[in-house]
């Protein structure tokens, strides 16, 4: 399992979008975590909107269409295990080492908010404190 953390991103949401649109370009289907439903609904409406000439089919985890659809946003952690997990949340997910495990890559986005970053910094510390090497990726620019 691989986590990768892309900071110095201009808008959070939108190259969340692009990292979900290469990883279904790559054929891999993506499970987006968020606690706050706010923010996950704000991710629903920019898949729908950030790109014209881009279809990125999802539901949320309590639909019936959950189990055949690529991407999967999620308010809980836990949850069935899909090729990506996009982490969208300011915290390490509950029992992240556990959970992580099922996926192949992990991602987190990180714009250039104070807040964000600092709220980064310490995943960053929990992942390595429980063993894990998460690989930092400025794209500052991009």
């Amino acid at each position: 399992m691989r986590i990768d953390f892309f900071f110095n991103v201009e808008h959070r949401l939108h190259y969340a979008c692009r990292v979900v649109r290469k990883a279904r370009a790559g054929g891999k289907s993506v499970l987006a975590y968020a606690r706050n439903a706010d923010r996950l609904a704000r991710f629903d409406t920019a898949l729908w909107t950030f790109s014209a000439l881009d279809f990125l089919p999802h539901v949320y985890a309590d639909s019936p269409l959950a189990g055949s659809t690529p991407i999967v946003l999620s308010l809980t952690s836990g949850g069935a295990a899909r090729d990506v997990l996009l982490n969208l949340d300011d915290e390490a997910p509950p029992e992240f080492d556990r959970w992580f495990a099922g996926f192949e890559r992990v991602v987190e986005v990180v714009s250039r908010d104070d807040g964000d970053r600092v709220a980064a910094r310490g995943r960053v510390k929990r992942y390595r404190t429980a063993g894990l090497v998460p690989t930092l990726h400025d794209v500052a620019g991009e």
